[in-house]
């Protein structure tokens, strides 16, 4: 009569510990994902649905990423975070990104741009129209105000020059207090993100017809805007994880682009505070102004034009007064860019 093996048996209990092994082993390596912290410019505005997307989606996680976006503080901060392996990756002004490998020349870890997301830069003047100021020629001798560090208080030079503006006298004050002190006159303009500054006026009971609003792009200065940075330990230790990035977030931004309205969710769930409505209008200004613009689909999403690149990187040098020049070919790689079949994710213009 046959003997049945048992629990005690050691070739069964070696039979069963190998299954449970496999069984353990099997699911963690199915769900492995590279793990992925980002960090964003600013707060959780509508903008951050391009970003948002792909995580709702789970576009990230299908790419094999375990992605985190945190809110950011500035451009500044976040190529500072990103440099120092706080981050993995981010989205930051290229100025921002050049002015920091201009002046750190020995720094060993130098975040690179490897996408491009805001074709223009969103800096903007902005003035109320009792002011008198109509034109940039108008803003010669008159009070701005603007953080320090705002990138278009920065850049301000490069506006003046291209449009005959005389001296101005600059205030400073903290980013919330900007176009309150606007509309109380404690200044005669404003520099700022256009479709930050132009709603928050909105919201301080500014009609709309009541601003003015002029945009470096559209007054002579092509200064490219914010990019999708990436850490060189991370680009050295897993290229693969930078392209399943780009990839991702291409797919995200090309849904949310065909029909931004629902994204806001996306947000709102980060920021539960926030006012939908709001937020919906500052998405759908960004992508016509800097992320689906003349100038980026002329170019091609993602990417950038090299003699544009080169000027942009002469400007940044004379008007930020780096240490050194800045390199062109350092602060940018298109070596992880998806195909560029992928990268046709704008949506067809509207009639007017």
């Amino acid at each position: 009569m046959p003997v049945r093996p048992t629990l005690r048996s050691p070739g069964k209990r070696r039979l069963l510990a190998a299954a449970a092994t496999v069984l353990l082993t099997l699911p963690s390596l199915a769900l492995a994902q590279t793990p992925i912290k980002f960090q964003l410019d600013w707060r959780f505005e509508g903008p951050a649905a391009l970003f948002l997307a792909s995580t709702a989606k789970g576009y990230y996680k299908a790419a094999g990423l375990d992605v985190t976006v945190d809110a950011g503080t500035g451009s500044g901060a976040t190529v500072t975070r990103v440099a120092s392996g706080s981050y993995d990756m981010g989205l930051a002004d290229m100025a921002a990104l050049m002015e920091f490998h201009a002046n750190n020349p020995d720094a060993p870890n130098k975040p690179v741009a490897v996408m491009m997301v805001y074709n223009n830069t969103p800096a903007s003047v902005l003035a109320l129209k009792k002011s008198g100021i109509a034109k940039p020629a108008d803003l010669t001798g008159r009070k701005l105000g603007a953080p320090s560090f705002d990138a278009g208080r920065r850049a301000f030079a490069l506006f003046a020059k291209a449009n005959s503006v005389g001296n101005v006298d600059w205030v400073s004050m903290d980013p919330p207090l900007r176009e309150t002190m606007l509309v109380r006159g404690d200044v005669d303009a404003i520099t700022g993100f256009s479709f930050t500054s132009l709603l928050n006026l909105e919201a301080r009971g500014v009609k709309t017809q009541d601003i003015v609003v002029m945009p470096f792009a559209t007054h002579g200065v092509k200064l490219y805007g914010n990019v999708i940075i990436a850490s060189p330990k991370l680009i050295q230790s897993n290229p693969g994880a930078v392209k399943a990035f780009l990839s991702a977030f291409t797919k995200g931004a090309k849904d949310v682009m065909a029909n931004p309205d629902p994204t806001i969710e996306y947000v709102k769930a980060r920021d539960g505070i926030i006012n939908v409505d709001l937020e919906r209008r500052r998405l759908r200004l960004a992508i016509d102004a800097v992320v689906a613009s003349p100038d980026a689909r002329a170019e091609g999403f993602g990417t950038v034009e090299p003699g544009r690149l080169a000027l942009m990187a002469s400007q940044v040098s004379d008007v930020f007064g780096t240490k050194t020049r800045v390199d062109p070919k350092a602060v940018w790689s298109d070596a992880f860019l998806p195909p560029k079949a992928e990268l046709a994710i704008f949506p067809p213009l509207r009639k007017p």
